[in-house]
């Protein structure tokens, strides 16, 4: 299973669709900023499951600011990391992925993208697929019965 994870995407449906075509994944994760971009590319590829959590410009948006869910038998507890303070001290997030029993953490919001790996628990930010700075970056989940593993690239 390819999972194709995206953030801060700020009207740049085009990048994202970008990756879509480039990775052909099996299920998408947005993460926020902005929800409305991830509807767009859910249109144009109805055939790929998505998932969102809102980010901090999400303005008046109701769905939850996190999610656990559970794809190919991992957890993954998806945020934007606004509600956590991640810019400052990601630990908060962290200490909730392990709360959780979670495999994964992933969190946008800094525009950064980051890949840890403790033996135990997967962090994972995507960085901006909006390309804030000229540099568009997303990440992949990969999930089968010989690898499970997290990897950032630049579009």
């Amino acid at each position: 299973m390819r999972i194709l994870v995206l953030s801060d995407s700020h009207g740049r449906v085009d990048n994202m669709v970008q990756c879509v075509e480039r990775e052909e994944p099996n299920h998408i994760l947005h993460l926020g900023d902005c929800v409305r971009d991830a509807e767009r590319l859910a249109r144009q590829f109805p055939a790929i499951p998505m998932t969102t959590v809102p980010g901090n410009c999400d303005y008046g948006a109701l769905d939850e600011p996190e999610k656990l869910i559970e794809l190919g038998g991992r957890r993954i507890l998806m945020m934007h990391g606004h509600t956590r303070g991640v810019k400052y001290d990601p630990q908060r997030a962290i200490y909730a992925a392990r709360e959780y029993g979670a495999d994964v953490l992933l969190f946008g919001h800094t525009h950064r993208p980051l890949v840890d790996f403790d033996g135990s628990l997967y962090v994972m930010n995507p960085g901006t697929v909006g390309g804030r700075g000229g540099i568009a970056t997303y990440g992949i989940i990969t999930i089968n019965s010989k690898v499970f593993d997290c990897a950032t690239y630049r579009l």
